[in-house]
């Protein structure tokens, strides 16, 4: 047998020669340098022998190379000769998970804001590809997935794995949608992952504290506009993204309506906002401040651009609320605490969270 030392220090020499390992695999080294991964075997039903590739060292360690051995051990088993298997897979490259991957995410994509088709794209790169991308999609079954997530988890990003496997499962349910796979292993895996953390962005739920809170907004002796983006983030359901980046030209504060262009959410789609009338008091109290320029919270150093991420949570840090306290994440569960407390129906609390975009018009 070869250990791996063996393999890292075989030199070449003036003809090609072999090192053996075991079960028909052996090293072949190359006159000009190069150690290539080689499995002699006998052809299921004759007496013909071929040689099936594993690879070159050092892409493909010594533990790669016989677990591709073993693989193809496994076909022979099965009477299926792994060259041929190799030869079909090939021919069928353009129906690999890899392939049909991408093509999902080509369709998909124009609609999603870029850091998230960017988190998509790399997690399926360098997470899922190297291990079932060249893969034909029909042939991955639930066994093939877990292996995927396990290895995954085993670095303990177990968010980061079921992530993957939601992903993994949009490119099935593609595949299966155009007539190129026949079944979404995913639903499978249900309780084979440790349990995801729960993560929640720190907030108050209680009503004598969020009446606290509150006064202590009002009550805000620093900037201006930033107590004003404190009230309406208090009004409202929005991520903090869309409300510091909120501009002007949005807003139809006779009608009551915040309209969210489609390139500012998340998901690449239009919403509409419908304002309280205390919120459409504040937006008229800030008129006169910022209402000459393009957003409705400019930055403070420069009015050209929206204010910083950190403002909200800065401000709430100097009236007393640390981070293990309030954030300005915070207030959107806040409101959906509420709400489903006071008996509103769910399902509407539901929808205005997870922005349920409204088009333009209807």
């Amino acid at each position: 047998m070869l250990t791996p030392s063996a393999v890292t220090n075989a030199k070449p020499q003036a003809k090609p020669y072999k090192l053996a390992d075991e079960r028909g695999m052996y090293l072949l080294v190359k006159p000009e340098g190069g150690k290539l991964w080689r499995f002699d075997y006998r052809r299921p039903g004759t007496k013909k022998r071929n040689t099936l590739s594993l690879g070159a060292f050092p892409d493909v360690s010594l533990r790669k190379a016989r677990e591709r051995r073993d693989e193809a051990r496994k076909l022979l088993a099965d009477g299926i000769d792994p060259g041929d298997q190799r030869k079909a897979e090939q021919a069928a490259g353009a129906e690999t998970f890899e392939a049909i991957a991408r093509e999902w995410f080509a369709k998909h994509s124009p609609n999603w804001a870029p850091g998230h088709s960017n988190k998509i794209i790399r997690r399926l790169e360098l997470d899922v590809f190297p291990w079932i991308g060249s893969k034909p999609i029909v042939g991955i079954a639930a066994p093939d997935v877990l292996a995927v997530l396990r290895r995954i988890e085993s670095r303990g990003a177990i968010e980061t794995a079921y992530r993957a496997k939601t992903n993994i499962g949009q490119v099935f349910r593609y595949a299966i949608a155009t007539g190129r796979a026949n079944l979404d292993p995913t639903p499978s895996l249900r309780g084979a992952l440790a349990p995801s953390p729960e993560r929640h962005h720190a907030s108050i739920t209680d009503p004598d504290r969020i009446g606290e809170l509150l006064r202590a907004i009002d009550g805000y002796a620093g900037d201006y506009t930033t107590r004003g983006a404190l009230l309406l983030a208090s009004l409202s359901f929005v991520r903090p993204g869309e409300l510091r980046g909120a501009e002007w030209a949005e807003f139809e504060l006779d009608k009551a309506e915040w309209r969210i262009p489609a390139e500012r959410m998340k998901m690449r789609a239009p919403h509409i906002v419908p304002l309280a009338s205390q919120a459409v008091a504040i937006l008229r109290d800030l008129q006169p401040l910022t209402g000459t320029g393009r957003y409705v919270f400019p930055g403070v150093r420069s009015r050209a651009r929206p204010m910083s991420e950190n403002t909200v949570n800065a401000a709430l840090r100097r009236m007393g609320f640390d981070k293990g306290t309030m954030t300005g994440h915070g207030f959107r569960s806040m409101a959906s605490t509420l709400l489903n407390e006071q008996g509103w129906h769910r399902d509407a609390i539901e929808r205005q969270l997870v922005q349920c975009f409204v088009m333009f018009g209807t």
